[in-house]
């Protein structure tokens, strides 16, 4: 019961709302619902959002197991009813998959608002949340299909065997916070981000339910959604840090803070709590009473707090347990007992020779050997006479040999190409916005496990007309000649342009105020520039204007697309 309860996605969390129709672990006509009442915490202890007043009262519609939506979803098991709305799990009779339904009637007060929201998510199309797959009204209903993930977890169950570990909850926020941030450049708010809105899937990525949904289904709103969502977040950090809410109400089957203590830092809260964290999380609580770092000032928008975690120096996964090799087992053809007496008192089992050839199969076997032996010697005899009196003949000319020879051996040997180290890095805009500023320094850390990766686009390989290109611009640290400039690529494909320019500083003017000095397009995933054009600089621009077509990246967070990514890159001078 409970994996199926963390394993829905998306499905209507009820953080101190009170039912209306079916009471926590009643059943109904359609079965028990496997989540009511799962949130307990209120609005107040949420602290965000405030309920808009539904109106009038409208009954859920009557609905059983085995009911059948568009022809085409049967309703398998009600997880929640809740003011006038239910939710279910239910199975795509079409493609053959387990998907979410929330279900309200057609009158319903927020019919209006919670079809605008399901639309408004289902066009971001972003793979770290949950994905809106259909929004239809149709006799007499409303109904929302969204994803449903049988292998991931909530961070509420998460939580109930103890806080995370430092390397996961930095995981856990860098990558909600970063999607968080995605959305509010979409103009779409969250307003009911909580531990149940939160999951981890089997491969370690972190994704988020109910986008706009969760809160129109409930009429939530706010004034100040980016600073509403940004708490949130700190919420999340603070919980997982310590296992306990930042509020003085116990929520999500976490206890809350003593009361009229106020929020305190959750290194004071738990010992062993990672500094650099404690103080993210305080950073982001800035509302109802919640205070800032000592130091840092308030996060108020997701986007600041991406800013402020890419400012972080990063957590490492810890080290694998090391397990001790199994006890050697010595045999008796080893060296410690073969060829050795055995101890007094102790008999050697005697080795039982193989029987000769005896047979018709043997002696034939035996006289095939020996002819081959005796052709193998004569053939070697005739060949070292034949050199032996060649010697005298090849003398002269192995002299003139020896002379060539030691004549190269003193010649100057090419001088090896010198690796150029890069000292600092940041990503050039030459039209709109930036791709992914944060990730640039990936490129030059030695690990082509970690990247920066441009946006997805729906039209290439070519950039233009979107982006004239995009890039990053390197500091060798002093003015240096180029040789090559290797460049490590995620995504092979047809295909890959970039250009080397050399720049007059980390933040240039246009590309016409630069000297391009090196270009190829390349259908692999490593690019090899030659520096066609030899200059002096300090600075280094690698500059795409050509990106391949690839398919989705869950690990990236990428979608389907004309998209690239850069790995590594290395300068030889």
């Amino acid at each position: 019961m409970a994996e199926r309860s963390t394993a829905a996605v998306d499905v209507a969390d009820n953080s101190g709302d009170k039912p209306l129709t079916a009471k926590a672990g009643q059943s109904t006509a359609d079965g028990v619902a496997q989540n009511p009442e799962r949130d307990t915490d209120s609005d107040e202890a949420q602290g965000t959002g405030t309920a808009a007043d539904p109106g009038k009262k409208t009954s859920p519609p009557e609905l059983h197991s085995g009911h059948k939506l568009a022809r085409r979803y049967r309703l398998e098991e009600c997880v929640t009813r809740l003011d006038g709305f239910s939710s279910w799990r239910a199975v795509d009779e079409k493609l053959r998959r387990a998907v979410g339904v929330h279900i309200l009637p057609a009158d319903h007060a927020r019919t209006r608002a919670v079809l605008a929201a399901a639309r408004s998510a289902a066009l971001l199309g972003d793979p770290r949340f949950v994905q809106v797959l259909d929004a239809v009204e149709e006799n007499d209903l409303v109904y929302v299909v969204h994803e449903w993930l049988p292998d991931a977890t909530e961070l509420t169950a998460l939580l109930a065997a103890g806080p995370l570990e430092p390397h996961d909850a930095y995981q856990m926020v860098s990558q909600i916070a970063s999607a968080m941030a995605a959305a509010h450049r979409e103009g779409l708010a969250h307003l009911r981000l909580n531990p149940n809105a939160v999951l981890r899937t089997s491969s370690g990525q972190w994704r988020i339910r109910g986008l706009a949904v969760n809160a129109a289904l409930r009429g939530i709103s706010s004034d100040t959604p980016q600073r509403a969502d940004t708490e949130a977040i700190g919420a999340l950090l603070y919980a997982a840090l310590t296992q306990r809410w930042p509020y003085e109400s116990d929520a999500y089957g976490l206890a809350g803070l003593p009361k009229d203590v106020g929020l305190i830092a959750p290194d004071q809260v738990r010992a062993g709590v990672h500094r650099g964290l404690s103080e993210l999380a305080m950073r982001a609580l800035v509302n109802n009473g919640a205070t800032a770092s000592r130091h840092e000032s308030a996060c108020t928008t997701p986007e600041e707090l991406v800013k402020a975690i890419g400012e972080m120096p990063r957590i490492r996964p810890p080290e694998p347990a090391f397990t001790a090799p199994p006890e050697y087992q010595r045999t008796t053809y080893q060296q410690g007992t073969y060829g050795r007496p055995a101890p007094p008192g102790v008999t050697q089992p005697i080795q039982t020779p193989p029987p000769p050839l005896q047979s018709r199969t043997g002696r034939a076997l035996k006289w095939a050997v020996s002819a081959l032996l005796i052709a193998a010697l004569g053939l070697g005899s005739w060949q070292l006479a034949e050199a032996l009196m060649d010697q005298g003949d090849k003398s002269d000319d192995t002299n003139n040999t020896q002379t060539t020879d030691d004549g190269d051996k003193n010649s100057a040997s090419p001088t090896p190409a010198a690796a150029i180290k890069i000292q600092d890095a940041q990503e050039y805009v030459a039209k709109g916005d930036a791709q992914h500023p944060n990730d640039v320094k990936k490129t030059y850390d030695g690990s082509t496990s970690t990247y920066w990766r441009t946006n997805t686009f729906v039209a290439g390989p070519e950039l233009a007309p979107y982006k004239p290109g995009v890039g990053i611009v390197y500091d060798l640290g002093s003015a240096k000649e180029l040789a090559t400039g290797t460049i490590s690529l995620r995504y092979a494909g047809d295909h890959t342009t970039i250009d080397l320019y050399a720049a007059d500083s980390l933040t240039p003017g246009s590309l016409s105020s630069m000297t391009k000095i090196g270009s190829v397009t390349t259908t692999g995933n490593t690019a090899a520039v030659k520096v066609t054009k030899k200059v002096k600089s300090q600075y280094v621009l690698v500059w795409m204007t050509a990106v391949p077509n690839s398919g989705a990246d869950p690990a990236a967070y990428s979608g389907a697309g004309y998209k690239q990514a850069i790995t590594e890159v290395k300068f030889t001078g």
